[in-house]
């Protein structure tokens, strides 16, 4: 991949002037985004052949068994239950599909980053957190692919890097963390806050990294709006922030805590997915019973 497809000019070209100038003050403050692993570059150059060789793409990402066993983990998410039990990595690339998989490893990837030694518990709740969400949306997105064409894959791409700027400002910010009250059971983000006391934006700093990632652009640009879906219109990433802010509620259901950001979008989320307050109940059981039967199997 070429640097200037990763150069910060490339990324912010496409940008408004009010999103240019907020992504170099957040680079120019310090805020580090993580590199690429090299088992992303290697599957890269190899799909890149004229004629890709499955084989190889297995031998790669084969090469780190953390990696790996995450790997079919995520594959038996009921998400995958129109395919037969895999056993190996090739038969995973051919059952759901080289990009796809490409797509799995690169959420793998991001969340096996290495851990910050400061607010360490806060941060492995973080992922833990994301891991989850990305799951109810990889079972939201099987339900209603019908509706929004987004396919589990790329649902759970989404639901490990929407939120990814938060570890990285935790990083920056040595305050972050106890100023935005993470340690708190059930206590998320509030993006006033985070404004007005940091000058970010974890949604800006995520689209950021997925950029430089190089994810699917409509991803991208759902990463740096999932609060903001309002803002969007006919935009093609609006089923995919439909997607994540319905996951969100379901987790916060599942887990009794209140998401005092529902009721100003539910509006905007329910017709997006085809559904309604009627059938939103349904829905959710519906939802949570296929995560729940994963969870209890794994």
């Amino acid at each position: 991949m070429a640097e200037a497809a990763n150069s910060v000019f490339e990324i912010t070209k496409s940008l408004d002037e009010q999103g240019s100038g907020r992504i170099k003050r957040l680079l120019e403050g310090g805020v580090k985004i993580p590199p690429q692993p090299r088992v992303l570059d290697e599957l890269r150059k190899l799909m890149a052949r004229k004629e890709m060789d499955v084989r190889l793409l297995a031998r790669v990402i084969n090469q780190d068994p953390g990696l790996t066993a995450i790997l079919f983990r995520i594959v038996g998410n009921s998400a995958y239950r129109q395919h037969p039990p895999m056993s190996t990595v090739e038969e995973i690339l051919h059952a759901v599909g080289v990009r796809q998989t490409f797509n799995l490893v690169q959420a793998i990837s991001l969340a096996g980053l290495g851990a910050i030694k400061k607010n360490r518990q806060v941060y492995e709740a973080f992922w833990a957190r994301s891991h989850t969400i990305a799951q109810m949306a990889m079972l939201i997105a099987d339900e209603r692919i019908a509706v929004c064409n987004i396919f589990p894959d790329q649902a759970y791409l989404a639901g490990i890097f929407h939120d990814c700027g938060v570890p990285l400002l935790m990083q920056r910010f040595p305050t972050y963390c106890a100023e935005m009250q993470l340690g708190a059971p059930g206590q998320w983000i509030d993006l006033a806050e985070e404004d007005r006391k940091f000058n970010a934006d974890h949604c800006v700093v995520g689209y950021l990294v997925a950029r430089h990632w190089c994810l699917p652009e409509f991803i991208c640009d759902a990463i740096r709006y999932h609060h903001s879906i309002n803002e969007l219109g006919a935009h093609e990433a609006r089923s995919m922030v439909a997607i994540l802010q319905l996951a969100i509620e379901i987790h916060c259901v599942d887990q009794r805590m209140d998401n005092p950001e529902w009721d100003a979008i539910r509006g905007d989320v329910l017709p997006e997915l085809g559904l309604s307050d009627d059938t939103l109940p349904e829905f959710v059981d519906i939802v949570l019973e296929r995560f729940q039967g994963v969870a209890n199997v794994s």
